[in-house]
């Protein structure tokens, strides 16, 4: 059966946490919903693999300057190059657009190298940056018109 996205739940993606090892301090469920309290809107999208997860991606609204902001999201190893990646951005960028939204936006660290190829290669283009500590965490924005 092939992958598939839809809506789901905060506790799908804390199930997910052991298979994304990129997720070195993940964050609870209460850090999220207090995260989406503070939005108008919010997105909780998981790809599956049948019924099992094996991906998500979280979004809100962060300002009404007509963006959703895509905050975290990642792909379990074993379903790597698989595609759920690409059907979560698109699905996220479907449902955007269906409320309104002008673009797309998020900012990765300078470590996630394939994050960066992946947006890149998905129509994203850095728009800002900011410096950290060290050089590999530094922060890129990147943004999407949609």
């Amino acid at each position: 059966m092939p992958l598939t996205v839809r809506e789901g739940s905060l506790d799908e993606v804390i199930a997910l946490y052991s298979a994304i090892p990129e997720l070195v301090q993940p964050y609870s469920k209460e850090r999220y919903e207090e995260q989406f309290r503070e939005s108008m809107r919010s997105l909780v999208l998981i790809a599956y693999d049948n019924d099992r997860p094996v991906g998500f991606k979280l979004g809100y609204e962060r300002s009404a300057d007509g963006s959703f902001y895509s905050w975290m999201g990642g792909v379990a190893q074993s379903h790597r190059q698989a595609g759920a990646a690409g059907l979560l951005l698109q699905f996220m960028e479907d449902w955007c657009r269906d409320k309104g939204y002008e673009s797309l936006r998020f900012k990765t660290r300078n470590t996630h190298v394939a994050m960066l190829r992946f947006a890149l290669k998905n129509g994203f283009q850095i728009i800002g940056f900011e410096p950290a500590a060290t050089v590999d965490q530094h922060r890129i924005w990147l943004e999407k018109p949609l």
